[in-house]
């Protein structure tokens, strides 16, 4: 007098995802993550520019050095921000993993040139 309860999902369509989805958030990562990593060495070493400089340069150089660590810092959180929605992004919604992938390593760069746009070089 039992029934069989369970129910088959054989006729069922599942939906169709593209394979290989993963790939774009791979490239992506393994180009991010070095470029972010050089472009944080260079934003930290980058004050050893003006070790030999006057007190007035050295004073208009530690003045924008600060408010361009901070964008540095913020542009690169959003970078990885960026990289971890691709990886999201690549199996819910491939497209938008692929655009949000390439945006990463772009924003890297962005913010190596904003960093750099921001200080009063000596």
């Amino acid at each position: 007098m039992t029934e069989d309860v369970t129910t088959s999902t054989a006729g069922a369509a599942a939906p169709e995802r593209p394979s290989r989805v993963w790939i774009g958030s791979l490239t992506s990562t393994l180009a991010t993550l070095p470029l972010g990593l050089l472009v944080l060495v260079y934003g930290g070493l980058s004050p050893m520019a003006c070790d030999s400089c006057t007190e007035t340069v050295a004073h208009r150089f530690d003045a924008s050095f600060g408010p361009a660590w901070t964008a540095l810092c913020v542009l690169l959180g959003l970078a990885g921000v960026l990289l971890v929605a691709s990886w999201v992004g690549a199996f819910r919604r491939p497209a938008a993993g692929t655009v949000l992938a390439v945006l990463a390593p772009v924003t890297v760069f962005v913010a190596w040139v904003v960093f750099t746009a921001m200080i009063d070089w000596p």
